[in-house]
């Protein structure tokens, strides 16, 4: 098939000769030569597809979703490297494909941007969506959250037999599972783990989505998740299928939940609801999961989502932080290492990251006071708006565009511990850095 060979020797160009990711670009030729391609495709997968959406979580929670159905002896399609729009999606269908055009594949597992989802689900409809939680995010790409709850909202409802597996810990996402008229089921941490309903994080979820009335919060598990109710009306959190209990945070993430405990050997409370969300897909999709534990034994966040390097002795952990409620999350998690360590932040204002920072200043930046931080690196696109943002909470930080000589530098003279905090178009080039200098030693 014409479509599936250019796409797959497009791939192998744009990475071998330009170094640069070749999805999308796969996608988007496959897509121009045959229009109904990802149709095609997806028609062959045997079983299910699920899809993963929501503001925050989609890749760690869909590539976790994807390796733990594999554990299961199963085949799968999956756009491991977060490319989310109509030309990744394609991408992920038309490289997982044969040279003849066939797929062999059981499931797939396809997390999907959300304002893209007007264009990919006239090309298949799925059977499951995973809907993570809806925050705040690039304001001048998507407007106010209740545009991304609308197309939401539109694309569940042409899909009407799609079960939606979602976060009842989020008023926003729960309020939309219960208007779409789709069957759904909730996943959420129904125990207070840390109390934070005195913290000063900006919360997108004041106000019942139903009468407009305050909502109210017995606690916060962090921005809007929590447990809620509406003081006009009869809204509130549902009751909760896939309940996560005795939940640990320190050292390692574990919980319990369908009396199996779950233990995870990395970082970020995020990341429990990222590992509920995937085993709750997973379960609501009649799998048994058995190896699930293995899963998370054998699992390793890529992508810079907690991806840890080693350059020279020194630790590095990249990770992605892209809107308030994520970077907020990234704080915590550099706060639960109580070494002392180094921060670079790295922000760019490309058109994927969105070119308003003004989110900068919905971040609780101040918390970096008490984490035992040796040193804080501003670079970037705008590093010069970052290091403004930190003088305003008396925070001294140091400047240098240059992302690889900011890296340099910090492996150098720092402490041996380092963290890479980076918004959208940064986290690629970083991580290629990240891998060269890896490969130096």
């Amino acid at each position: 098939m014409l479509a599936v060979w250019a796409a797959k020797i497009s791939e192998k160009a744009s990475v071998h000769i330009f170094h640069r990711q070749g999805v999308t670009w796969a996608g988007k030729i496959a897509l121009k030569i045959d229009p109904s391609i990802l149709h095609d495709l997806a028609g062959q997968v045997r079983k299910d597809i699920f899809i993963v959406c929501g503001t925050n979580g989609k890749t760690t929670t869909n590539n976790m979703l994807c390796a733990a159905i594999e554990k299961e002896g199963y085949k799968v399609i999956c756009n491991h490297t977060g490319s989310n729009m109509l030309n990744g999606v394609v991408a992920a269908f038309v490289l997982g494909a044969g040279l003849s055009g066939n797929l062999d594949a059981d499931y797939a597992c396809i997390e999907i941007d959300e304002a893209s989802t007007r264009r990919v689900f006239p090309h298949f409809k799925p059977d499951y969506m995973v809907l993570t939680n809806l925050f705040r995010d690039q304001l001048d790409r998507y407007g106010e959250i209740d545009i991304t709850m609308n197309i939401l909202k539109e694309v569940m409802q042409s899909a009407p037999k799609m079960k939606v597996i979602v976060n009842g810990d989020d008023a926003l996402s729960a309020y939309l599972a219960m208007e779409s008229g789709n069957p759904y089921v909730t996943y959420g941490i129904s125990e207070k783990v840390v109390d934070d309903k005195d913290s000063h994080e900006i919360r997108e979820g004041r106000f019942c989505k139903k009468c407009g009335a305050p909502l109210k919060y017995n606690f916060y598990h962090y921005s809007q998740l929590g447990d809620y109710a509406c003081t006009g009306c009869d809204f509130k959190r549902p009751a909760i299928e896939y309940d996560a209990s005795d939940v640990a945070v320190s050292d390692h993430l574990a919980f319990t939940v369908d009396d199996r405990r779950l233990e995870a050997n990395y970082k970020g409370f995020y990341n429990v609801y990222n590992i509920l969300a995937a085993y709750a897909a997973g379960r609501t999709g009649g799998l048994g999961l058995e190896h699930f534990q293995d899963m998370l034994t054998d699992f390793n966040p890529e992508n810079g989502r907690m991806e840890q390097f080693e350059v020279k002795g020194t630790k590095i952990v990249l990770n992605l932080a892209k809107n308030p409620a994520g970077f907020n999350q990234n704080i915590s998690a550099v706060m639960q290492d109580d070494s002392m360590k180094d921060v670079i932040i790295v922000i760019n204002d490309n058109a994927q990251d969105g070119t308003d920072v003004s989110w900068l200043w919905d971040v609780d930046f101040d918390r970096f006071k008490g984490a035992n931080v040796n040193s804080i690196t501003v670079s970037g696109i705008r590093c010069q708006d970052m290091r403004l943002r930190m003088k305003y909470v008396d925070i001294p930080s140091m400047l240098e565009a240059d992302v690889e000589k900011a890296i340099r530098e910090r492996v150098e003279d720092g402490c041996g511990n380092l963290y890479v905090l980076v918004n959208y178009t940064a986290l690629f080039s970083t991580r290629n850095v990240l891998k060269k200098m890896e490969e130096e030693r």
